[in-house]
This record gives structure tokens, sequence and C-alpha cells, in this order.
């Protein structure tokens, strides 16, 4: 892992930030004032006509939360499989055995974190989408909206 893998993570993350602001704002969808009305989200409310919402709810949906959920378990999956092979192979050393407890504690907290962070809002948005006309009310947008945009203080993934 050098500084090239680095330069490549960071635009690949500046990639895919585009690829989810940018559309609402070339018309692909809209943004409008989501939940008590003091931040502003994709609009998953409506079917407005000329705004293609239901496809970009979809996109939304799958490229930036069920991908990004897979791609983490594997990942983290994969991190703690090796480590704890690493581990066996070298039982009698306890600070290879405490490093192996350290990772996996902190690889369940990163999926945590990043579940706590975004599965409620993702699946209110869904629940919005589909089903157009239910009657909710603002703190039903508010609170998971709260989480999902605060993730980044609390949450690196």
């Amino acid at each position: 892992f050098g500084e090239n893998h680095a330069i490549m993570g960071v635009v690949f993350t500046w990639f895919m930030a585009c690829t989810c602001a940018v559309p609402p704002l070339v018309g692909w969808s809209r943004y409008i004032p989501e939940g008590m009305q003091c931040s502003c989200g994709v609009d998953y409310y409506t079917r407005a006509p000329g705004y293609n919402n239901e496809s970009f709810v979809i996109y939304m949906f799958i490229v930036h939360f069920i991908i990004p959920l897979i791609v983490i378990f594997f990942c983290y999956g994969r991190l703690v499989c090796t480590v704890k092979e690493a581990a066996a192979q070298q039982q009698e050393s306890e600070t290879t055995q405490r490093a192996e407890r350290e990772v996996t504690r902190m690889v369940v907290i990163m999926v945590i974190g990043f579940l706590i962070c975004w599965i409620p809002y993702a699946s209110v948005a869904w629940y919005i989408f589909t089903h157009q006309g239910s009657e909710f009310g603002p703190v039903f947008m508010t609170l998971p909206a709260f989480f999902a945009k605060t993730a980044a203080v609390y949450n690196p993934c």
C-alpha cells in the first residue's frame, strides 16, 4: 500500500461523492427540504414529473447504500479472517493475540457505526418512496437524516 493507492482512494471517494451529489443539481431528481425543513435531501417524497425521481432513488439506494454495505462486509470480513489466520500461526504470542482481538473489535464497531448511521435513513427513505401519499410527521424523517448527516463525525466509513 503506497502513495498511489492513497491518491486513487481519495480520487475514487470524490468521484463517488460527485455521482451522489451532482445529478440533482443538473436535473436528475432534485433537492428539497426534508424532515423539519432545516436541511435538504434528495426528493424521494414525490414522483414529480420531469425529475425522474424514481430512477434516481433506486440508483442511490443500490449504488450508494447496498453496494457500499456489501463492500464493507466483504473487506472487513477478509481483514478479520486474515488477522485471525496470522494470530493462529503465532498462538504463543500474546501481542499477536491482543492485536487480533483489537482489530476484530474495531471492525465490529466500524460496521455497527455504518449500520447505525445509514440503515435508519435508507429504510425510512425507501419506505417513503414506496408508500407515496402516506401520512408521516416531520420527526419521522428528521432523526434518520440527523444520523446520516452526522455520520462523518463519528464513523469514518
